[in-house]
């Protein structure tokens, strides 16, 4: 093991040692089969440990570059139940917030932006007022600006992005679907933006490609982990996962504040 770990080192950021990217490629595989299975989750896991090892101004833009992987793998995987039409919705108003959010990418508390994104999630699901099926299809550009504004500043915006997508409108498979399409495109958006902004991707990219290839055996695996869900498991798998989400980044606000 201490061969393989010391000829790993030349290939990682002078930063990382080899043990824990090893570490983070078990990650990317959990996370990764939890997310295909229930739509949503491995991301908000994934930045919740890379911002306990590393400075959150690098923590994000390589959580980034991670989930676009993935949720590309994901989109390729189940192309066939994505909801297009909303996901160019979506798209229009991403590139929206990610233009606005990296010129402000410094100036504001990701506290505050954590606490607002958790109320709201937690409001989304149990609000008897306020149900993703009932979202009209015109709104979804301001999705689009919210999320990828937002996940410039915390990382991961699923539960943001999943509060607007309905089980019972999309079914299980066409959420999964769509959420991960969704999620690609403001990942790629802000993978693109960072590295307007000055953050260098080359140091990371053979520790990246290796996260996202594992990432995408996990992406199978939480596949047919999902084929073998009812829809009503699955919603409240689901709707379970979203508040424990919601409540997670109260926690973090709190936290941070």
């Amino acid at each position: 093991m201490d061969v393989v770990l010391s000829a790993l080192e030349p290939l990682l950021p002078p930063e990382m040692s080899a043990s824990v990217a090893l570490g983070l490629v078990g990650l990317s595989f959990l996370t990764a089969t939890f997310t295909a299975a229930v739509g949503l989750g491995g991301g908000i896991v994934m930045i919740a440990v890379l911002a306990s090892i590393m400075p959150p101004a690098v923590a994000i833009p390589v959580h980034g570059a991670v989930q676009l992987g993935a949720n590309c793998g994901r989109v390729a995987i189940m192309r066939r139940n994505v909801d297009w039409g909303l996901v160019g919705l979506f798209t229009a108003g991403g590139l929206v917030g990610v233009t606005i959010a990296a010129s402000l990418f410094v100036a504001l508390s990701r506290s505050t932006l954590q606490a607002v994104l958790g109320v709201f999630v937690l409001y989304s699901v149990w609000s008897p007022r306020l149900r993703p099926a009932n979202v009209p299809r015109w709104s979804y550009p301001l999705v689009g600006a919210a999320a990828s504004f937002v996940t410039m500043f915390v990382g991961g915006t699923g539960p943001f992005v999943a509060a607007f997508l309905s089980p019972e409108r999309l079914g299980r498979h066409g959420l999964v679907a769509t959420q991960a399409a969704c999620t690609a495109l403001q990942h790629g958006l802000k993978v693109v933006a960072f590295g307007a902004i000055g953050f260098l991707y080359l140091p990371w990219f053979p520790l990246l490609a290796v996260m996202i290839a594992v990432g995408l055996v996990g992406t199978f695996v939480g596949r047919n982990l999902l084929n073998r869900l009812s829809d009503r498991v699955f919603l409240h798998v689901f709707r379970a996962v979203l508040t424990v989400l919601g409540l997670r980044l109260l926690w973090a606000a709190f936290l941070d504040g």
